[in-house]
């Protein structure tokens, strides 16, 4: 009755010889897109990310009123949803506009009541941070049967580092 999904079997980071060393993911993946261009197998390939580390970026205080208007900007997107919505629910009753703006103004409101309660319930580190993992270098590597053609398109083309 149900079917499965097939197994998808990778191969071992360890199988898969380096063609090209890079110092941030954002080099990595444009040789990985530069290969693409150059009509190489991408789905033979991968990037992995060495020596990794958490850094966590501080965005600012953490206040009621920031936690209010992140609240009534999540309830303006429920609340024009829910005001488009509607009018396919009503019937012909009522205008299509008016239940967009009732949406919009009864979703800020309640977003950001709802904010605020959680904000003054959580009583947090008191500050907003942003988190990402890094990586001190990103190695780009191939299946060892392709692997000397992605890095000749790297040297020929001065990606690889």
């Amino acid at each position: 009755m149900f079917k499965t999904a097939p197994t998808v079997v990778l191969p071992a980071v360890e199988d898969r010889p380096v063609i090209g060393t890079y110092s941030t993911a954002e080099q990595a993946k444009k040789a990985v897109g530069f290969l693409a261009e150059n009509g190489f197998p991408v789905e033979r390939s991968g990037i992995v990310g060495h020596d990794l580390r958490l850094v966590e970026t501080v965005m600012g205080r953490a206040t009621a009123g920031r936690a209010a208007a992140a609240g009534a900007a999540t309830g303006l997107w429920l609340g024009l949803i829910i005001g488009l919505l509607m009018p396919l629910f009503a019937g012909s009753t009522g205008s299509t506009g008016a239940f967009v703006l009732g949406g919009l103004a009864y979703g800020a409101l309640f977003g950001a009541a709802f904010a605020l309660v959680t904000y003054l319930a959580n009583k947090g580190p008191g500050f907003i941070s942003q988190q990402a993992v890094v990586a001190d270098r990103y190695d780009v590597v191939a299946d060892a049967a392709v692997a000397d053609d992605a890095r000749n398109l790297l040297i020929k083309h001065n990606w690889r580092s």
